[in-house]
């Protein structure tokens, strides 16, 4: 199968996503997406792929760079701790000692958020990002936990593939793998315009 037509993608990308220009951090960052696409999931709906680089542009604020979530310690223990405003949220992000809510606050291209989706992911990559959370702003690490947490629906139990198959293509439900249907029409408007981006014609 060809490759997507990587000079096309960046020239749409930057003149309807990114106002005309790209710094070197933002092509890093979507290479770092695509090349993981084409390495594990060539065969797959692009529609997905589109869906994640929209998420990613969003969730990052269109650095393409993992993020630390914005904010302070206090916000984050106030909003995510068990010592915060919302306990019921804190337990269910698996939060259960003072200061987690700031320790596991959102890192990466998807925001991944609570001790315990630290913990899954700890599991599934092999490396203990429990005891170092900042291990989720590697480029490579957050890249699979974008792509393979979206798929596996990790997130939220919500499969991207629930979403894209066949001749369904929901693009305002697809949020719904990340966080609800927060945003979800800006969102979808981002991933539709990255889909125009993917063309695989030289």
């Amino acid at each position: 199968m060809a490759g997507i037509n990587r000079k096309f993608f960046f020239d749409f990308a930057r003149l309807h996503l990114f106002g005309g220009s790209l710094t070197q951090k933002q092509v890093e960052g979507l290479l770092a997406i695509l090349d993981y696409w084409e390495s594990k999931h060539a065969g797959d709906d692009d529609r997905k792929l589109a869906y994640l680089l929209g998420t990613a542009y969003h969730e990052t604020d269109k650095k393409m760079q993992p993020i630390h979530e914005y904010g302070s310690t206090a916000y984050f223990n106030r909003r995510y701790g068990p010592e915060g405003q919302n306990p019921g949220l804190a337990r269910s992000l698996g939060n259960t000692q003072v200061g987690d809510g700031a320790r596991y606050a959102g890192r990466g291209f998807v925001q991944l958020t609570g001790r315990r989706n630290y913990a899954d992911w700890s599991t599934r990559l092999g490396q203990d990002l429990v005891g170092n959370p900042d291990l989720a702003l590697d480029a490579a690490v957050a890249t699979r936990i974008l792509v393979e947490g979206s798929l596996l629906g990790t997130f939220t139990g919500r499969k991207l593939g629930r979403y894209f198959d066949g001749d369904l293509a929901d693009w305002r439900n697809a949020r719904r793998v990340i966080n609800g249907l927060d945003r979800a029409d800006l969102i979808a408007g981002h991933a539709r315009s990255f889909y125009a981006a993917i063309s695989y014609t030289v």
